[in-house]
Parts: structure tokens; C-alpha cells; sequence
């Protein structure tokens, strides 16, 4: 069966109005998919000693992925205050917990155990990617970053670099496709939303519309997208299929509150959230 280890960040997404907590973060979402997909999956994270932190862990181990490598820490889990607009999401603040944690030779053995590895951005680890891409292939989500430099640093090590492009017309994701794939990424995707999705690799360039859904909510659809075109690559799918199988799933997800569900009572304490521009404008990268 095909294994795949999401390394990095996890949250409990706190619906602010509802008062109500459910698991996610996209390593974290990400695990959770590609066990649903019909994978092994592993998850290699840190939550706290709280309610927050035990509904992660119990959500996991109820969905069937790996949580030996989960760390139990001091302190408390990492929290999401989300509002809604018409089925699209609103970041209100956050807090990263005890959630950023740099790899282990533990971890790094179980990465190499693997088909592939997943991280992303936001789980700030970024010195660690040669270490990943040493053992197995590295899926690397960008999310909304674009900067060249970093862009020609990592794609060399990427199987599958991904970016959120939402704000792309047509003929620049497509020419950004071609730059990140001459910077030395094997397969790039990036996700439109609604404009749908375009993958560039190897064999060629395809595109998807986005499948027609009752929109709920967005938050968990690019993980969805992304988890299932890994998931295709990785099992030799023809890519015009992946892409519209990921599409249709990540409809799924828009279908419904929150990435995969598990809903519980909100238990975050709401004073230590921060502004997203504060936690991401130093990118607190892990090194040790």
C-alpha cells in the first residue's frame, strides 16, 4: 500500500460563531486524505497537553493514520478563529501552540520509510526539506508564496510543488508553471479555486474546471486537491484523471464545515491569538 508522512503543522479550526473546534491544518489535513484515498498515512506533529490537543490525537486515530510520532507537549495546541462570509473563510487570529517543531532522527528514519513526505509553508521547517527530499519525495505546498528566490531554493527538491492561485489568470499560472518546473520541480500545481486547477510535469501540461458544489465552506479544499493529485502521481495515474478526481473530491469538501469533520466543543483560550500578518511575517523557520 502506498505510504505517505505528513510532517509539520496542525490546528483546531475554532468556527468562532458556532463554538465549535474541529482538527486541521493542512500536514495534519493532509494525512487524513490521503488515508481516506485508501493510503498509509502518518502523521508527525505536536499538540498539547489540553482539550484541543486530545481531539487531534483521538481524531486521528479514529480516521486510521499513524500518530506514533505525534508528540504530547507542555503548553497548549495550536488554534484557528475563523469567520464566514458566504462559504468563504475569514481568519479572525491564531496561535501556533506548541505546534512548530523541527525533525528528529526518529522522524527522518520514518520519512524514509515512505513513498513520500508532505509539508508545507506554514509549518515553517524549510531548512529541513534537503534532509526530506534525501529520503523519499518531497510534496512541498507554497501556498501564496511567489517569491523567485525562494521558488529557485526549493523546487529543485520538490516531486510536487503546489501553489494557491486563486488571483491567477490563465496565462499566468501557465507561465508560472514553466518557471518552477525550469527551476527544477518534477510536477507543479496550482489551484484556482473556481477557475479550477492546472498541473505541469514531466508528460505535458493539463487543466481541470472546478467541479459544480453547494458551497459550505472552502477551508480544507486545496489540501483535499492537493492530497489526491500526490496520491494519482504517486500511483501512476494518468495525470488529466488525477487532476479531475482531485477536483471532484475537493468539491466534496466544500460540501461541508471544516476539512473532515470531527467537531467538538471549542476549548482555545482566545487572548493568545495573533494576527496571521504577525505569525507569518517573521516565517519562524526551525533549525534546531
Amino acid at each position: 500500500m502506498l505510504k505517505v508522512v505528513a510532517f509539520g503543522d496542525n490546528v483546531v479550526d475554532c468556527y468562532a460563531d458556532r463554538s465549535v473546534m474541529y482538527p486541521g491544518g493542512n500536514a495534519l489535513n493532509f494525512s487524513v486524505f490521503i488515508r481516506r484515498f485508501g493510503g498509509e498515512a502518518a502523521y508527525v506533529g505536536a499538540v498539547g497537553t489540553d482539550d484541543a490537543g486530545r481531539h487531534i490525537r483521538d481524531s486521528l486515530v479514529l480516521e486510521g493514520v499513524d500518530v506514533s510520532r505525534l508528540r504530547e507537549c507542555d503548553g497548549n495546541s495550536a488554534f484557528c478563529l475563523i469567520g464566514s462570509h458566504d462559504g468563504e473563510r475569514e481568519f479572525i487570529g491564531a496561535d501556533l501552540g506548541v505546534s512548530i517543531i523541527a525533525p528528529d532522527a526518529g522522524d527522518l528514519a520514518l520519512i524514509g520509510t515512505a513513498d513520500a513526505v508532505h509539508t508545507g509553508r506554514s509549518s515553517h521547517v524549510e531548512t529541513h526539506l534537503a534532509d526530506f527530499a534525501a529520503r523519499t519525495r518531497l510534496s512541498f505546498d507554497f501556498a501564496v508564496v511567489r517569491d523567485p528566490e525562494r521558488i529557485a531554493r526549493l523546487a529543485p527538491l520538490c516531486f510536487l510543488a503546489s501553489f494557491s492561485g486563486g488571483d491567477m489568470s490563465q496565462d499566468d499560472a501557465e507561465g508560472f508553471l514553466e518557471r518552477t518546473r525550469a527551476a527544477g520541480a518534477t510536477w507543479v500545481l496550482v489551484t484556482r479555486g473556481e477557475a479550477g486547477a492546472l498541473l505541469a510535469g514531466p508528460s505535458g501540461h493539463f487543466a481541470t474546471p472546478a467541479v459544480p458544489t453547494t458551497l459550505v465552506d472552502t477551508l480544507g479544499a486545496g489540501d483535499t486537491f492537493i492530497a489526491r493529485t500526490l496520491y494519482g502521481l504517486l500511483r501512476g495515474e494518468a495525470p488529466e484523471q488525477t487532476l479531475l478526481t482531485a477536483a471532484h473530491e475537493a468539491a466534496k469538501t466544500c460540501g461541508h464545515l471544516c476539512a473532515f469533520g470531527h467537531p467538538a466543543p471549542m476549548a482555545v483560550d482566545r487572548s493568545r491569538a495573533r494576527s496571521l500578518s504577525e505569525i507569518y511575517g517573521a516565517e519562524n523557520d526551525i533549525r534546531a
